[in-house]
């Protein structure tokens, strides 16, 4: 029978003075150069881009945890349906991500609080990890070996006693601005995930840290590179990097991050392109009068790619049979498309906005092995 098991103590880096070595330099700057950049980009279309942004990230973080669900699902959950559980979910990661990405640059910085209250959004609705959302853990947790004992764990995080005083000096950490922007992005996530503040959802607030650090430091403020998928593509050697990272080897995980952050970037250029100009092609293609409900609803769309009927209703654009009939046209010339299947509560999307979430997660994946 277990009787003992020696929990990790994390070391304090509220004032750790870190220097990447030399051979990192070059792919630190890189990194930073090409954010910069496709946040550049999406200026101007901030509310749609930002949205698009935010669901890439959150979605591949949450395949990261082995959370997975159909674009198809994923959409009619947006819409409120919450017939899958995995769909539900990783809606609530977008939900986190934006509470802590916006709540950055609300509250100038990053507090406690913040981070558990984006903790509350992901995992508010989870029915098994509701009592705890937005709590940091009293009771000891572990990765890996069983379910049920601590035996065999691949790593046990600190007492729970020690939780507190450890996210304080994090959030320290967080705030400082006299340490490269990456560096200080990895090095906090690797610091999050080994303090492991939660009784769940620690990954997944872990990578919406590195999104949210970006935008206090200035870097991002249009759009969240979606870092995640390119995580997703080298899982293990993510995971290896954090467990150098526990060794006290920061290298492996900034040079991750860096590569990361480079390849989502360059490949998330491609899909603000894309993105920006589809209001233009939808009127092309679909030709509504000026001033009319198919005008309105192709702006409409652009922002809020899913939409029930009674989401498309609330936006007041005329009667009910105009709206329906407008709808209709848009399904008709491929712009939208109906989901459910339904005669009633239906759901329809931008074919292509969503097309390009699984399109943008591929292409960095792919990037991740390549390059």
């Amino acid at each position: 029978m277990l009787s003992h098991v020696d929990a990790a103590i994390p070391p304090f880096i509220a004032a750790l003075d870190y220097s990447p070595p030399l051979s990192l330099i070059g792919e630190l700057e890189t990194a930073l150069m090409s954010i910069t950049r496709a946040d550049a980009d999406a200026e101007g279309h901030s509310v749609a881009v930002s949205r698009f942004m935010i669901r890439s990230e959150s979605v591949a973080s949450s395949k990261i945890e082995r959370i997975a669900a159909s674009a198809e699902d994923y959409a009619k959950a947006i819409a409120g349906n919450r017939s899958n559980s995995s769909a539900t979910s990783m809606v609530a990661a977008s939900r986190a991500l934006h509470a802590l990405v916006t709540g950055v640059g609300d509250q100038n910085g990053f507090t406690l609080e913040g981070v558990l209250s984006a903790h509350q959004s992901l995992m508010n609705d989870d029915p098994r990890e509701a009592n705890y959302a937005g709590r940091l853990r009293d009771m000891q947790n572990w990765i890996g070996g069983s379910d049920h004992s601590p035996r065999g764990a691949l790593y046990v995080p600190p007492a729970p006693e020690r939780v507190a005083e450890l996210m304080s000096d994090l959030i320290d950490y967080l705030n400082r601005d006299d340490v490269p922007v990456i560096v200080q992005a990895a090095i906090a996530h690797a610091q999050f995930e080994s303090i492991h503040a939660f009784t769940d959802g620690n990954g997944r607030i872990g990578r919406a840290l590195v999104s949210a650090s970006l935008r206090r430091r200035g870097v991002t403020r249009n759009a969240v590179v979606p870092l995640a998928s390119g995580l997703l593509a080298q899982r293990e050697g993510y995971f290896d990097a954090l467990t150098a990272y526990r060794r006290g080897e920061a290298g492996p995980i900034i040079s991750l991050f860096a590569k990361s952050a480079r390849v989502a970037a360059v490949e998330s250029r491609d899909s603000i392109a894309a993105i920006k100009v589809l209001p233009s092609e939808w009127r092309e293609t679909y030709r509504p009068r000026t001033g009319s409900a198919g005008a309105a609803l192709i702006e409409a769309f652009y922002d809020h790619p899913v939409m029930s009927m009674d989401d498309i209703e609330r936006l007041d654009l005329g009667s009910s049979s105009r709206i329906y009939a407008a709808v209709e046209d848009m399904v008709a010339v491929g712009i939208l498309r109906e989901i459910t299947g339904r005669i009633r509560d239906r759901v329809w999307v931008a074919s292509e906005l969503i097309a390009e979430l699984d399109d943008l997660d591929r292409r960095i994946q792919a990037g991740m092995r390549r390059r």
